[in-house]
């Protein structure tokens, strides 16, 4: 298992470059996570990488993220990816035991609701957005509708972290990669 690797699979299944961007923020984040908890760096990268890789050609639940559990088991990815990537669907059942399991959770709608605070700046970069407007912008359920709030709110708690400091973390994190994710 190594990231040239997921990279071609997540290639192979995922056309969509807003989709393949999301990918690289949430690995983004979880590679910046992994580092913070002295964790396996590629591993947790990898698993950010793919956890959505299998969502455009199964979008349903509970296809997405089961099928591609079935992908990457036939490919011989550990059980631990697997488990944590069925674990950030919340319908899956499967539960988030693993410090990387609930980090890509937290992760996941936190890169997706940032990206699209980003993009509503009039410079559309990432340098600069603070924890303040993004905390603002999940008030507004009109803004970034699709992006569950309560799954926000739950990834920082599974982390047992201040909402604001998981926020400014993930910002952080998402700085550092900003030139690559279009931010």
């Amino acid at each position: 298992m190594n990231r040239s690797d997921a990279l071609a699979l997540l290639q192979e299944y995922t056309k969509g470059e807003s989709l393949r961007k999301h990918a690289f923020a949430v690995e983004t984040a979880m590679r910046a996570y992994a580092r913070k908890s002295s964790s396996d760096e590629e591993l947790w990268g990898i698993t950010g990488l793919l956890h959505d890789f299998d969502y455009e050609m199964y979008p349903q639940a509970p296809d997405h993220p089961l099928k591609g559990s079935e992908i990457l088991l036939a490919k011989g990815y550990p059980e631990e990816v697997r488990r944590a990537i069925l674990g950030h669907a919340s319908y899956t059942g499967v539960p988030r035991e693993s410090l990387m399991a609930k980090t890509l959770f937290a992760c996941d709608e936190l890169c997706g609701f940032l990206v699209a605070c980003t993009l509503v700046r009039p410079e559309k970069k990432i340098a600069g957005l603070e924890v303040s407007s993004v905390k603002k912008k999940l008030k507004d359920k009109a803004f970034a509708r699709s992006v569950n709030r309560e799954e926000i709110a739950q990834g920082a708690v599974e982390l047992g972290l201040p909402l604001e400091e998981h926020i400014q973390f993930v910002i952080d994190a998402l700085k550092g990669n900003a030139p690559a994710l279009g931010l």
